[in-house]
């Protein structure tokens, strides 16, 4: 893993971030004084948010000096190449990384919508929440372009099961697809009150390593029986952490599918902060006599436009500080470095004959 080296200037002196435009002051609407002593600079930087759910963004993101804005790119690059976004709630991918998953599988990933959990806790009874949450992620990964599978462990109980149950499911699953890239929560999620998180953070990290040519000792039963090794070459972790701070080192420019995670939003409707809200909200008001231009002539119209308009609105603000329309942002892991073109070319260099 390539070396990482971090920021520590005054935030009031701004945020000089290589191959990026420096992050622009902010002007806090309670501004707080710092009890920091003299000569001590703070090395994170504190994130504006919007004034809806406090846990879309983090209080606070720690940009690394090699941090890397990641922007469309044409054609299909990607053709060929798997995705698979694992999450242990329905809620997960679809609110902090849907517009990447939709940026890469634009770009030719194949990809995949793997759900832990069965959800069974987010509504009026067990029975609805497990139902319903399902139609809800069948729904979303349908809209990002993903195939959808659910392992159905029980909601917020995760840490019941065995981790090396888990772990042997999830290397199954990357071995089976053929998985080049990850997207998932954090395991190092700071002050996560979620335990689900967590656990499914940590074991698809063990998996995705242990999956690899290098773990060929690892379940050889299923290399017996046809499964390839497996090949991850790329993470993106995204965080849920609204009492901590996230360590960030790539920031992605999802302007051109907002759209489409806009879409993903509206299809959770039993979790939200999405689904029909915009539609009660237009009801609510015409009861009242009223009505907002922004949610238009019609429930699906105020769906859509209360999501992009309220719920978006962290990484619209997020997206500016770079000047771009929304963004979204994560600990990016990219391939392993490989000794061997070093160990190559010193050999062409340096070899004499016998």
């Amino acid at each position: 893993m390539e070396r990482r080296q971090f920021l520590s200037r005054t935030v009031a002196g701004g945020l000089a971030l290589g191959g990026a435009a420096a992050l622009p002051q902010q002007s806090a609407p309670n501004p707080q004084r710092s009890n920091l002593p003299p000569g001590t600079s703070p090395s994170a930087w504190s994130v504006p948010r919007g004034p809806g759910s406090p846990l879309l963004t983090p209080d606070y993101l720690t940009y690394a000096d090699d941090l890397v804005i990641e922007r469309d790119l044409p054609g299909k690059p990607h053709q060929g190449k798997v995705l698979a976004a694992f999450q242990a709630h329905s809620d997960d991918i679809i609110l902090f990384c849907a517009g990447t998953v939709a940026k890469l599988v634009g770009e030719g990933y194949t990809g995949y919508l793997i759900r832990l959990s069965n959800d069974e806790k987010s509504g009026p009874s067990v029975g609805w929440g497990t139902t319903q949450n399902e139609i809800d992620s069948q729904e979303a990964a349908k809209a990002l372009g993903l195939k959808f599978f659910s392992f159905y462990y029980r909601n917020h109980r995760m840490d019941d099961v065995a981790i090396i149950e888990l772990r042997q499911r999830l290397i199954f699953m990357l071995r089976l697809l053929q998985v080049d890239t990850v997207f998932v929560m954090d395991p190092y999620d700071h002050y996560d009150e979620n335990p689900d998180h967590l656990v499914v953070g940590k074991a698809v990290e063990t998996a995705c390593w242990m999956s690899t040519p290098g773990g060929g000792r690892e379940y050889p039963e299923q290399l017996k029986a046809g499964l390839k090794p497996g090949r991850v070459r790329e993470k993106y972790y995204h965080s849920r952490a609204p009492q901590g701070h996230n360590l960030v080192n790539r920031v992605v420019d999802i302007s051109s599918y907002i759209d489409v995670k806009v879409r993903a939003n509206v299809a959770n409707k039993a979790k939200g902060p999405a689904g029909d809200n915009g539609a009660r909200l237009r009801q609510e008001l015409a009861k009242q006599g009223k009505r907002l231009p922004l949610l238009g002539n019609d429930d699906e119209t105020a769906n859509f436009q209360y999501t992009k308009h309220f719920i978006m609105e962290d990484f619209r603000t997020l997206g500016h500080q770079f000047g771009l329309e929304y963004a979204e942002t994560f600990r990016y892991i990219g391939p392993e470095v490989s000794y061997e073109p070093s160990i190559r070319k010193y050999v062409e260099a340096n070899a004499v004959p016998l």
